[in-house]
This record gives structure tokens, C-alpha cells and sequence, in this order.
């Protein structure tokens, strides 16, 4: 099972309480401003939603008028950011995969995904899709992490679960910090129909209240529990391991240190063929 087929639901809760506020939110609020400045009227795409996060940024950003759909392929991790955003007005929610969006041609002004396009096997039919159902002179935005050693949750995370498991170690946090090359981001860009991209690095304080959370988070909240059980694994001790690790780098109670996301922005070019 690849890691967008993975089943989310039963671990949701653990993502979203453990890793949310320490990686996710605080990249949110910045992608979120980024597409808001930009987009005062028409329609707004969200891929990838995951529980939300991204989703309630963007809610409270944007204008009243401004329509929002929020996707993502997983039903479990749908369901969940459905239910916990149910009392905010004006979010439509589908199931769909970004290498294959269920929307007619030029049906929204922007399109956001925030660290999901790692995950996605085509990403060349991704971007073309991203492309076509953008109206013309729309925009783009999404973030991808940066390589594992400017992200120290994955250098120690993947490491310290290889240590308990050497002759067939879990890859599963190599796919997060996979998707970080530059000119291979422009050159998907340029040759799907987008113009004035702009690619920034972006680094943010990476805080949970313990090191222990933080490592709840990564190993509990994560497709790869599922890696360490089919090994025989218990994730508890891995945990502890883990969190240990962190609090060597970033202290334990409360755990800081810093993590490196790569954010862009681009236009559908307005001679471009969706």
C-alpha cells in the first residue's frame, strides 16, 4: 500500500493533535495569507486537505464571497476535517485525487496544496491537472518539505526507527523530504502551462510542548506504524526513542528546533491550453 492509499482514519486524531500545531500550522497561516492577498473573489481549490488545517486558514482569511472546496484522496482524513470544521459556512468537501480532479476546465481562480504533491506518483499529469482547472492567469500555491537534513524531526525520526529495525529499516520519511529539487519544480511548472513562478525556501520554528508529543506524532500519527507493525514492531519503545532524540537537539519540555519547507507560487500561463 503507497502512502496516499494508506487508511488515515484510524490514526487522524494522533496527526492532528500531535503534529499539527508542531509542522503543519504554522505553514498554513503562511500559505494560507499568501493565496488570500491574492484571491478577493471567485473560487478557491484546496488538494490534499488532510484534517484541515490549511482548510480553516484559508476560511478565515478569505473573503465571504470567495467559494472554497477542500479535497483530498483519503475518505478517512476527509471525513475527519469535515467533521471538525462542520460549524464553518462556506466550504464544499470532495474526494479527489490531484492527478485526476473531478472539475471542469478553468473552474477556479486558485489552487492550493500544502505538502501533499511529495505523495503523488504522476506528478507530471498532477501539474497539468493543477493547470486545467485553473482559469487563466490563476494561481497556484503550494509548499513541499525541503531535503531531510534541513528537517531534523526526519533525519531522527527515520534514523531512529532504522535502529530497530536494521536488516529491512521503514523508508517511510524518506517520501516527505523527496520532492525538493529546484529546477525540478520549475521545469514541472514551466512545461505544464505556468509562468512567474517564484520559489522560496522557508524556514520555521518547528515547537511542541514535550519532545515525547512531537514523537507521538511521527511515529503513532504517521503511515509508518503501519511499516512497523507488519515488521513485528511495538511502536512504544520507538516512541520513546525517538523522543529521547529530539529532546538531544531541541530540548524536551518544551521541544524547539527548526524545519525548512520549499514554497511556490505560479500563473497559468494566458496562452497556455489547460
Amino acid at each position: 500500500m503507497n502512502t496516499i492509499e494508506h487508511d488515515y482514519a484510524p490514526i487522524c486524531d494522533l496527526y492532528e493533535r500531535h503534529l499539527g500545531s508542531a509542522l503543519f500550522e504554522p505553514y498554513a497561516i503562511d500559505l494560507a495569507g499568501r493565496v488570500a492577498d491574492d484571491c478577493s473573489q471567485g473560487s478557491v481549490l484546496e488538494m490534499a486537505c488532510g484534517t484541515g488545517i490549511v482548510t480553516r486558514q484559508l476560511r478565515a482569511r478569505l473573503k465571504p464571497a470567495v467559494a472554497l472546496t477542500a479535497t483530498d484522496i483519503n475518505p478517512g482524513m476527509l471525513d475527519y476535517a469535515q467533521k471538525k470544521l462542520n460549524a464553518l459556512e462556506g466550504i464544499t468537501w470532495k474526494q479527489a485525487d490531484i492527478a485526476d480532479l473531478p472539475f471542469t476546465d478553468a473552474s477556479f481562480n486558485a489552487a492550493v496544496c500544502q505538502f501533499g504533491l511529495m505523495f503523488v506518483s504522476d506528478k507530471n499529469h498532477a501539474f497539468r491537472e493543477m493547470r486545467r482547472i485553473l482559469a487563466k492567469g490563476g494561481l497556484l500555491a503550494f509548499s513541499v518539505w525541503d531535503r531531510m537534513e534541513n528537517n531534523s524531526w526526519g533525519i531522527i525520526a527515520h534514523a531512529t526507527v532504522g535502529e530497530f529495525f536494521p536488516e529491512n529499516p521503514p523508508q517511510f520519511f524518506k517520501a516527505p523530504c523527496s520532492f525538493y529539487d529546484i529546477d525540478v519544480l520549475r521545469n514541472l511548472l514551466t512545461a505544464s502551462g505556468f509562468d512567474r513562478i517564484n520559489i522560496q525556501t522557508v524556514r520555521k520554528e518547528c515547537y511542541s510542548a514535550t519532545a515525547h508529543s512531537l514523537a507521538i506524532g511521527l511515529i503513532e500519527g504517521a503511515p509508518i506504524l503501519a511499516e512497523i507493525q507488519e515488521r513485528g514492531g511495538a511502536s512504544g519503545p520507538i516512541v520513546d526513542a525517538v523522543a529521547t532524540s529530539l529532546a538531544r537537539t531541541g530540548g524536551n519540555n518544551p521541544h524547539r528546533s527548526t524545519m525548512q519547507a520549499i514554497v511556490v507560487t505560479a500563473r497559468a500561463k494566458d496562452d497556455a491550453k489547460p
